[in-house]
Parts: C-alpha cells; sequence; structure tokens
C-alpha cells in the first residue's frame, strides 16, 4: 500500500510538471519567434520480487520470467518543439522572417561598437545568442538590435565568404530594406563611403551587412535563455554559421516576422491528459489510504 502511494505521489510530480509546461505553452502562444515545449515521462525504478530462471530440460521445467513491480514514474524530459511558426507580414524593413533553417545570431558587444569598423565589438562566441523573433530595431547610433538591446551579428559577404560584423545603418539613410538573401540595404545619404570589409556602394545602394543565421547538430537540445533567445551548448553541437538562402539555409523575408509555434488544439488536449493523470493518481493515493485505515481498524 505504501508502495502505491509513493508511485502514485511520483505520478503526482511529473502531471504537475506536464501541466506547467503545457502553460507556458499556452502563456507564451503569441510570444514572437516561441518554440513551444513537450513532456515526456519514462518509468522509474523497479523492485524485483523475483529473478528469471533459464529453462532447464533435464529437469523438464521451462524457466520463469522475472517479477517485478514498478516504483512510479519521472519526467524523462522536456523537448523543444523546433517548427516553423506561421509568418505574419508587418511592413516595419527591419522586421525579419526566416522561412526554412536557421537561427539568427545576436549578442552583447565584446567592446564599444563603433559604425566606422564593423568587426568592433563582436559578441565573443560563448556569447552568441540565438533567435527567430525577427522584431529588429535601430538604436541611436544606428546600429540594428533586439528589443532588449542584443546586437544582430552579421556577415560583410554572403555565403562563406566574409567576416562577422554589427549591422549598422547610418543616419541619413533612406528606403532600408532586407533582401531574401538577408543583406541589410539602402540608398545611403551624401558623400557616405562604407567602410572596410563591407562592399561598395552599388546601383545607388549600400549593403550595412548580411543576416547571419546559424544552424546546429541537435538543434532540439538548445537551452532557452529569456528574450525569445536560445544558447547552444554540448548536446546541441558547435553552430555552422551561413547566410540566408546559401546551403540549405532558410530564407530571409523583410518586412515580416514569425510568430509562436504553439498549437492550441495540442495544448488544450495536453491539459485533459495531465488533468486526468493527476485525478487517477489522486485516486490512487486515496484508495492506499483507505486500505491502510481497513488494516489500522483490524483490532476493533
Amino acid at each position: 500500500m505504501m508502495r502505491a502511494m509513493f508511485s502514485a505521489i511520483s505520478g503526482l510530480k511529473s502531471q504537475q510538471t506536464m501541466l506547467d509546461v503545457t502553460a507556458n505553452n499556452l502563456a507564451n502562444v503569441n510570444t514572437l519567434g516561441f518554440k513551444a515545449s513537450t513532456t515526456s515521462f519514462q518509468d522509474a525504478l523497479s523492485q524485483t520480487q523475483r529473478g528469471g530462471a533459464a529453462a532447464n530440460a533435464a529437469g523438464g521445467f521451462g524457466g520463469s520470467n522475472a517479477a517485478q513491480v514498478g516504483l512510479g514514474v519521472t519526467v524523462g524530459a522536456i523537448g523543444n518543439r523546433m517548427g516553423s511558426g506561421a509568418i505574419q507580414t508587418t511592413g516595419n524593413p527591419l522586421d525579419i522572417a526566416i522561412s526554412g533553417e536557421g537561427w539568427m545570431r545576436v549578442g552583447q558587444a565584446s567592446a564599444a561598437p563603433n559604425a566606422a569598423v564593423p568587426t568592433a565589438g563582436i559578441p565573443a562566441a560563448a556569447d552568441v545568442n540565438y533567435t527567430r523573433a525577427g522584431n529588429f530595431i535601430r538604436n541611436n547610433d544606428g546600429f540594428v538590435t533586439t528589443q532588449d538591446g542584443y546586437y544582430v551579428v552579421g556577415r560583410s559577404q554572403p555565403g562563406g565568404a566574409g567576416v562577422d560584423v554589427l549591422i549598422n545603418v547610418p543616419a541619413g539613410a533612406t528606403d532600408v530594406s532586407v533582401g531574401a538573401d538577408g543583406a541589410v540595404t539602402f540608398i545611403p545619404p551624401a558623400a557616405y563611403v562604407p567602410p572596410a570589409p563591407l562592399p561598395a556602394v552599388a546601383n545607388g545602394r549600400a549593403t550595412a551587412g548580411y543576416v547571419s543565421l546559424a544552424k546546429f547538430p541537435n538543434e532540439q537540445a538548445l537551452e532557452r535563455a529569456s528574450g525569445n533567445r536560445f544558447r547552444a551548448n554540448g548536446s546541441s553541437g558547435a553552430a555552422t554559421v551561413g547566410t540566408p538562402g546559401d546551403n540549405g539555409y532558410g530564407s530571409a523575408m523583410g518586412g515580416s516576422i514569425e510568430m509562436s509555434n504553439v498549437d492550441l488544439a495540442t495544448e488544450f488536449t495536453n491539459m485533459i491528459i495531465a488533468q486526468r493523470g493527476f485525478q487517477a493518481n489522486s485516486r490512487v493515493i486515496s484508495t492506499g489510504d483507505n486500505m491502510l485505515q481497513d488494516l489500522v481498524n483490524l483490532n476493533r
């Protein structure tokens, strides 16, 4: 009876965790670039009542199976569902959605950024975060950042060429746009000269850099950070960096954002499953309590 009650308690805790995960998914149903989580369970240790025995042809016995009693359940994993969310058009030129694979790279500057030196202040590799929430803005110095001030890390050239740069759109620039290849271009103000290593002005438009993307061997293992960002870790593997449209990376969609990939039907179903699982385990505890009460009352 006590064993059954302790198994049921582990079930209560696990179902509560499932409900917590579901509640967080529902709370972020309108969070840009949010990736839903999913809960999976695994059985806990089992107590062996009797070991298994092999067949004994000489003695005429066919063998026997082991007898084991389970000791409850634990949360096996809380995984990430990395499927894309719906794309919504905003008209804001610095809003960027990625159609396909890849995570945009952002981070805190390692030194004071300098518009004249695009390579200055590039975040250290360990400080780079990854996001699919592309609602970017320009700060007072013209640098493209996230809503909470993380600098967008770009590349000076498309594809595998070039080096990391911080994307800067200078004061006086007009007609800012983002191309499918991730190029952030604009009509430059008078006397503007692109700083090295950025490309020269072509056809009246200057390029501030190319939005860079990262892919991982195991992107489901990315660790969540605050502000719609993820961090790499040993389980996710090292990032492979490229630009939109290159070598299997998704295409950039300027003037659009990616919404949450939370599916309300799935989450409400999971909420019902967690609730019924919690109720069932509660019933086991009540039944065990009644049996203990009958045992205590045997002397009456």
